[in-house]
């Protein structure tokens, strides 16, 4: 009787594990049913049938699916013949990563899905020591990148833009080879008005030699300048992109400006007379030494007229001292014109500077040039 009570034992036991077997079996099961019938190709959500829109029938089915498929996992998690399975902690990091990619109703639940599917994939990647599960693995981490995505997107377009930042900051440092995620973060970032986070993920999208890196230096540099008032750094910055990129006349313009800006006069002289000399016939480089001159006389004007009508002597030198920078500016406005008769930023101040000096035979020449232009 003894040794039939044992051989019943052993029986009970053994169906007891082949059970746990079955819950690892009826989870695949569910997984297969969920990806023929309910799965969304993340790439496709623009084409998503009405049921998938914020309605949210379609998004509950599928995490009622894929909460079924779970409730079978968590059972054989805790069963000593398959909590070692490679097989069971797959299956879970694939059930909870792709709650985490749908769930775009409840956020806290998707974040909560997405820490367990993470603890998930790493006991998995742990356990797959033959590597047999590369590709469902590598599934469950695409989810994830999929939860990040939908989150920081969705609160974008929510305007949340501290939590879109959140979630596209986590992309781009997952995703170290793609700029796109580091532009994200950093349009967030800058929206958010967090301009040091955004200057840095700027600079980096242009460490990948983007094909808008060079309008991006003009966005970095934009921010140091204005939002930050630091000009030493915006300066490096245009060293920096000058160095790249040095037929860029904006960049070229913007730098002179700092150095007008800054009394620097000197240097951004000796800065265009090299450029001067490397091509002597562009039209831009001759304008922007005129600009060094004329931007001077417009300082002092601006000077000018905070001074006392009353004070004729004060006024008149300040006058005289303009007039004598414009008289500097003028021949390398003209040499500008000359190389390029349609340069409309080099007409325009020509036409001011001809007003200024009541010169109306070349005030009306230069008007009559600039209405000849089309507009665009």
């Amino acid at each position: 009787m003894k040794k039939v009570f044992f051989i019943i034992l052993f029986v009970g036991a053994a169906s007891y594990a082949n059970a746990q077997k079955t819950e690892v079996a009826e989870a695949k099961k569910i997984w297969g049913i969920f990806e023929l019938t309910m799965s969304v190709d993340p790439a496709k959500k623009s084409n998503a049938p009405a049921a998938a829109s914020p309605g949210g029938t379609f998004i509950q089915k599928q995490i009622l699916r894929l909460t079924d498929g779970l409730s079978h996992i968590d059972k054989a998690i805790v069963h000593d013949k398959t909590k070692d399975l490679p097989e069971t902690w797959v299956y879970k990091a694939l059930f909870h990563s792709t709650i985490s990619a749908v769930d775009t109703l409840n956020i806290a639940n998707s974040k909560k899905n997405q820490k367990m599917a993470e603890e998930a994939i790493a006991k998995a990647k742990s356990l797959d020591l033959k590597n047999e599960f590369k590709d469902p693995i590598a599934q469950a981490e695409g989810n994830i990148d999929v939860a990040l995505s939908s989150r920081g997107i969705m609160a974008y377009n929510k305007k949340d833009y501290a939590i879109a930042y959140e979630n596209f900051i986590l992309l781009a440092e997952k995703k170290q080879t793609d700029p796109s995620w580091f532009l994200n973060a950093a349009v967030a970032a800058n929206l958010m008005s967090n301009y040091p986070e955004a200057i840095k993920n700027f600079k980096k999208v242009i460490s990948f030699n983007t094909p808008d890196a060079q309008s991006l230096y003009f966005q970095v540099i934009g921010i140091t300048l204005d939002k930050l008032k630091d000009t030493t750094s915006a300066m490096t910055l245009l060293d920096e992109a000058i160095a790249k990129y040095p037929d860029d006349n904006g960049l070229i313009g913007t730098q002179t400006d700092i150095y007008i800006i800054r009394g620097d006069i000197a240097k951004s002289q000796a800065s265009l007379a090299k450029l001067i000399a490397k091509d002597p016939n562009k039209a831009v480089y001759q304008y922007l030494m005129g600009e060094t001159y004329y931007k001077q006389a417009l300082l002092m004007q601006e000077e000018r007229k905070k001074i006392d009508l009353k004070k004729v002597k004060e006024f008149d030198a300040i006058s005289a001292k303009m007039l004598a920078l414009i008289d500097k500016s003028l021949p390398f406005y003209q040499k500008s014109h000359e190389l390029d008769p349609k340069f409309v930023s080099t007409l325009e101040t020509l036409k001011q500077i001809y007003g200024f000096k009541n010169d109306t035979a070349n005030f009306n020449d230069i008007k009559k040039k600039l209405d000849a232009i089309p507009q665009n």
